[in-house]
């Protein structure tokens, strides 16, 4: 598979083949991490698609579906896993135990309701698939032993910037349209949907609907729920059409039952969402404080005093030095502003002060500028964005020289902040240090509320040859155990997927879980949408 602009997607990582670290990058990589990790330099290559050993299909698709149909080996192998480290860890070993029977990508929702009936009738599991991104096991087809075999559906071809209404600020998209091609189309109207998730590249409208996925924006309306209007979606029963309107007070919120809904529901094929103006006016900058509870405490008088700037980010001393945006010596504080209406001087100005008061240092001028991005004003904040947005090839990369690369979020109100940003640190070093095993943890804040942060971390550490899963799971239960026990949720934004599950099950009310089966049951009476996330069906 190609993107729109010719990119080869690559089968087993994260990303496109030729934006992947070259071999000087990575040769470089490994002479930084060898001596901290203890490792030797040897790079892991993934094998070659013909030496994969693929499971045979279990099903045959009907003539009737053949033309949207594939079973190539790439196609089969690619959409076995999504992008997780535990994914890129088996793709490497050539280990894809849940590679689907076949690829399907329907052109039209009429289509997908074709694939769905077909997949009803001969107890078939159907894995909806957008941009391949998830990180939590939400499009792996492992579906257990009740099903004759699963497809995986690919909805590339439902894409598109199909209507943009200027007069109320709304646009109707396909829901297989990638994160570019969106703002693209967007563009040529002066418009933005102003949702860029880390993902953005390589995820998709329906994929952030479905996994409640929140953009890069730390306030305001970051969330993918806020972000939408109406939707389409393509269930087992039939098809669910909600209504275009601004808010409405007339019972539960269909598009809340749906948004999140991870594809156990159905299939979103298309979305009106809300848009905005392109950004005229930037303002904003950097800040350094001592330690990172005194950055998280000018983060919460920020998110409580009513300026909501558009960005408002918070990086630890060491994610600092690892980013080359500091010397490991402070936290750095992200502060940013924009406007398509309005310069934003005065706004500025009170987000300096409010920052001093807490004792941060201000870094470099913060005025309004037009028509300048974090990039163009450069400094510390351009340094990190950069390296932000490389993140997940460096984290292949790393993977490929034998480190153990995780990330896991949560979000917790501000008077458990601490607690938690503590108690998760201890428990993974202590995890850690248990095995005598070289290991980093950074963490960031993402997203500010006024009544609480996410915080984010990221983990690094050798991983321990042929026990890489193992170790894996170790450590995924201890930090997931770990959130759950201060206070936090299981997840703000990378969904639930499968391999949170257990802790999901914990985190919502029992007879939430009931009604979420019952509406599963009359939307998908054979229970064949994406088996194994959100909700299993009762047995006698």
């Amino acid at each position: 598979m190609s993107s729109g602009s010719g990119h080869i997607r690559s089968w087993w990582g994260w990303g496109y083949e030729d934006e992947a670290l070259g071999d000087q990058e990575i040769e470089s990589l490994a002479r930084l991490v060898a001596a901290q990790f203890g490792l030797d330099g040897r790079v892991s290559d993934p094998p070659p698609i013909s030496a994969l050993d693929l499971r045979a299909p279990r099903v045959e698709v009907p003539s009737s579906l053949a033309g949207i149909a594939s079973v190539s080996d790439r196609d089969r192998a690619r959409h076995a896993h999504g992008s997780s480290y535990s994914d890129v860890v088996r793709a490497l070993a050539g280990s894809l135990p849940n590679v689907p029977d076949a690829v399907l990508r329907p052109r039209s929702a009429t289509e997908v309701a074709a694939v769905l009936d077909w997949c009803s009738g001969e107890r078939v599991a159907a894995v909806p698939f957008g941009g391949g991104s998830s990180v939590v096991g939400g499009v792996e087809p492992d579906v257990g032993d009740g099903f004759r075999g699963a497809v995986s559906v690919d909805l590339e071809a439902l894409s598109g910037v199909y209507d943009v209404d200027a007069v109320s600020l709304g646009s109707r998209i396909g829901g297989g349209t990638l994160g570019p091609e969106l703002e693209t189309g967007l563009k040529e109207q002066g418009m933005t949907l102003r949702h860029f998730p880390q993902s953005f590249e390589c995820s998709t409208l329906g994929g952030w609907i479905a996994t409640r996925a929140g953009g890069h924006f730390a306030t305001g309306p970051t969330h993918i729920d806020d972000l939408v209007e109406s939707m389409e979606v393509v269930t087992p029963a039939g098809l669910v059409e909600t209504r275009r309107l601004p808010a409405s007070g007339a019972g539960p919120d269909p598009n809340r039952l749906l948004i999140g809904s991870e594809g156990a529901l159905g299939i979103i094929t298309a979305a009106w969402v809300r848009v905005r103006p392109r950004p005229r006016w930037r303002a904003g900058g950097s800040a350094r404080f001592p330690d990172f509870p005194a950055g998280a405490r000018a983060l919460r008088a920020l998110a409580q005093s009513g300026l909501e700037p558009a960005n408002c980010r918070l990086v630890d001393p060491l994610e600092a030095l690892v980013n080359g945006a500091g010397d490991g010596s402070s936290a750095l504080v992200i502060v940013g502003f924009e406007s398509a209406d309005h310069p934003l001087d005065a706004w500025a100005t009170r987000a300096e002060e409010c920052v001093k008061e807490y004792g941060g240092t201000i870094e470099g001028d913060w005025g309004c500028t037009e028509q300048a991005s974090a990039a163009d004003r450069g400094g510390p904040a351009a340094a990190w964005r950069g390296s932000f947005m490389r993140a997940p090839y460096v984290r292949d990369a790393l993977v490929r020289l034998g480190v153990l690369c995780e990330t896991f979020e949560t979000a917790v109100t501000w008077d458990r902040f601490e607690e938690l940003h503590s108690s998760v640190r201890q428990a993974l070093e202590s995890q850690f240090a248990r095995g005598g095993v070289p290991a980093l943890a950074t963490c960031r804040v993402t997203h500010v509320y006024p009544d609480g942060a996410a915080p984010y971390f990221t983990v690094l550490a050798r991983a321990l040859p042929g026990a890489e899963m193992a170790q894996w799971k170790e450590m995924k239960e201890v930090a997931s155990d770990a959130v759950m026990a201060a206070g936090g949720t299981i997840t703000h934004h990378h969904a639930v997927g499968r391999d949170h599950r257990r802790w999901y099950d914990e985190e919502r009310p029992g007879l939430f879980a009931q009604a979420i089966e019952a509406a599963k049951s009359a939307l998908d009476p054979a229970w064949i949408c994406n088996p194994g996330v959100l909700v299993d069906r009762r047995r006698a």
